[in-house]
């Protein structure tokens, strides 16, 4: 078995030991109380014994698709998003042997699971890299800014479980309280797109759909795309090249990707219709059905957890984000700051969380204000991840 394969095979084999831990720690919830969160059970011990088996297969993916491509697996989309969902698995299993929480556990997965499962459906191959990558303050800045955003991660997914056990999902408490229940459906409901996303790339990549376009670039030279699903959406000037293409029905211009643009919108639609069927199946809130995980989960315990996990990946997210991204800025186009919509999104998420310490520490915001605030700074960092690198064309396109 050669390198390529064997990371292959290490990565599902953490696929499925995330998703068997998951059970495990809903075992432990279920089992344990308020009184003894912190103390480990039978469930407890099996469960983390299982998520750190499941790092471990994780990390040797990652050290063995750095051996076959012979640069960190960071490069393109599939890389990074695989490198970010074993991150927040790492987070996780530091914070859990500080805090014993298995409630973390029983969200903070499939979270992950999410996010891998989401990063399966780009191209897997291995490609040289551009010369603007070959730079080892690419691997700095990559990887630091990614173990920032999954220290963030763990911060949300202690703010949901506050915010699910301390919001009353009943109707009442005025225009107030459907703000809240809104709100934390419609996290659920974000969540469920990313669902959309793996279903929608899944269904047609079963009935092999591929259609050549000729395009017009923003430096207006001719180019050729394959979309791999109906084109909602053209390139600028647009052409198809393979007979009964699917005609876009709206010619997008150069700034916009329209193929990502489209993939998105694939999304939304698979992902809203996955969340309608859920919603008829079950005949209430998907968080409505979650809540009753959480009732046993100490709520102060995950205001603390959420607040310590921004003061920690702050720091390491702006280190990452800006400072080694503005070095290996200048190393690569010879300038520190360019306005590239990535870097524009990076420092919106610092600005955001710069504020939300801002608020905790000189205004006092605890709880669900906290709550909130760190639910939303994750939501920032996935319509980054998501949304910017899938639409908006700029120097990090080739992710």
């Amino acid at each position: 078995m050669d390198m390529a394969s064997l990371s292959s095979t290490l990565l599902f084999i953490a696929f499925v030991a995330y998703l068997v831990a998951t059970f495990l720690f809903g075992g432990a919830v279920k089992s344990s109380n308020a009184q003894t969160t912190k103390s480990f059970d039978r469930w407890g011990k099996l469960a983390i014994t299982v998520t750190i088996i499941g790092f471990i297969a994780n990390l040797g993916y990652f050290i063995t698709r750095w051996i076959a491509a012979g640069h960190a697996p960071v490069s393109n989309l599939f890389e990074f998003t695989t490198a970010f969902g074993m991150m927040i698995v790492g987070a996780f299993i530091l914070i859990y042997f500080i805090y014993k929480a298995p409630a973390l556990g029983l969200f903070a997965l499939p979270i992950a699971l999410l996010i891998i499962a989401y990063a399966s459906m780009f191209p897997k191959e291995i490609t040289p890299l551009i010369p603007a990558l070959k730079s080892y303050w690419l691997t700095i800045h990559v990887i630091t800014a990614a173990m920032g955003e999954a220290i963030l991660a763990i911060s949300a997914v202690a703010g949901f479980i506050y915010l699910l056990k301390n919001i009353d999902l009943t109707k009442g408490r005025g225009f107030k309280g459907f703000l809240e229940r809104f709100g934390i459906e419609a996290v659920m409901y974000v969540l469920v797109l990313v669902v959309g996303f793996v279903v929608a790339s899944l269904s047609f990549y079963l009935v092999n759909y591929n259609a050549e376009y000729n395009y017009i670039s923003k430096d207006e030279t001719q180019h050729t795309i394959v979309y791999t699903m109906p084109a909602l959406f053209g390139m600028n000037e647009s052409e198809a090249i393979t007979d009964g293409a699917f005609e876009p029905l709206v010619e997008m211009p150069p700034l916009v990707n329209a193929k990502k643009l489209t993939t998105v919108v694939w999304s939304v639609i698979f992902g809203t219709v996955i969340y309608v069927l859920l919603r008829l199946i079950l005949r209430k809130r998907i968080s409505t059905v979650l809540q009753p995980l959480t009732k046993k989960s100490n709520s102060q315990l995950m205001d603390e957890i959420g607040y310590r996990s921004v003061l920690i990946g702050f720091p390491v997210f702006t280190l990452g984000a800006l400072i080694f991204a503005m070095i290996w800025a200048h190393e690569a186009w010879s300038r520190f700051w360019g306005w590239d919509p990535k870097e524009v999104w990076a420092l919106i998420t610092f600005l955001f969380y710069a504020v939300f310490l801002h608020l905790r520490l000189s205004k006092g915001w605890e709880g669900k204000k906290s709550a909130w605030i760190a639910l939303i700074g994750f939501i920032i960092i996935m319509f980054n991840l998501i949304a910017v690198n899938l639409i908006l064309a700029g120097l990090h396109s080739y992710a």
